[in-house]
């Protein structure tokens, strides 16, 4: 049997606050969009920048983050797979579709200044895990806090450098 791939990586802008529900079941779910640009020359050869909207969905955990972190300009990293659903219409009787991005891990790229709410330099999810990307600080509390009494005690001198 042949092997195929189904995956997808973006790099984007929140188009709007993420839609949070939960299914009959208690799973929640975040429904979101995700700009993503890129330019490309026209006819008469002039640079136009291209916007492509993806339509992301993000269960359980994930979704939980995307409603605490996540808001409208946020920038994430994602990766993913491509899904279709669809359904009839109630009114028209047509079958419709819906393209989509199922999130398996999501990292948010923006600071709290930035509009993410997030942290300093990113949070991610990976499915099973969440930690923090950037901005783990292992320092001792006092060195953390500012404390210039943790570079002095570190002791190093010349001697101590390889080089």
């Amino acid at each position: 049997m042949a092997r195929s791939v189904n995956k997808v990586t973006l790099l984007g802008n929140v188009g709007k606050d993420p839609e949070i529900r939960s299914t009959a079941g208690g799973t929640m779910v975040a429904n979101l969009t995700l700009a993503t640009s890129d330019n490309q020359k026209d006819a008469q050869g002039n640079w136009q920048e291209r916007t492509e909207w993806h339509n992301l969905v993000a269960f359980k955990r994930t979704a939980e983050i995307v409603r605490d972190y996540v808001k409208k300009g946020s920038k994430l990293y994602i990766e993913g797979k491509i899904t279709t659903r669809s359904w009839d219409d109630k009114e028209s009787g047509q079958k419709r579709y819906k393209t989509e991005i199922l999130v398996n891990e999501l990292v948010l790229l923006s600071s709290r200044e930035e509009g993410s709410g997030g942290g300093q330099g990113g949070y991610t999810r990976a499915a099973g895990s969440a930690s923090s990307a950037a901005g783990f600080d292992q320092r001792p509390a006092a060195a953390a806090a500012g404390g210039d009494d943790y570079a002095q005690s570190a002791e190093i001198s010349d001697d101590d450098i390889p080089f």
